[in-house]
């Protein structure tokens, strides 16, 4: 099964962990700061848990340095992954 992606934007050091759905797109909230990939993988924790994806099967592809990222989901068909979310909580 092909690879799928998402564009994400993290905002670190926020007061909770969460992922939701935002007129641009999806938003990644984490309480961890940006130091030493931290933040990174804070972000794939909570993105495993919001789409229902084991983390080993996430990697930030693009933007490892930066607020956006691109991440790609293994095994997980583009339509799937959409739909997934589509289901998040909307900020």
């Amino acid at each position: 099964m092909p690879d799928s992606t998402c564009h994400i934007t993290v905002k670190p050091k926020s007061p909770r962990n969460e992922a939701v759905k935002t007129a641009e797109g999806v938003l990644v909230r984490v309480t961890a700061p940006p130091v030493e990939g931290a933040a990174n993988t804070a972000v794939v924790e909570v993105l495993s848990k919001a789409l229902g994806v084991p983390k080993s099967r996430l990697a930030i592809t693009a933007g490892a340095g930066g607020r956006v990222k691109r991440v790609a989901v293994r095994g997980l068909a583009q339509e799937e992954l959409d739909a997934r979310i589509d289901r998040l909580p909307t900020a």
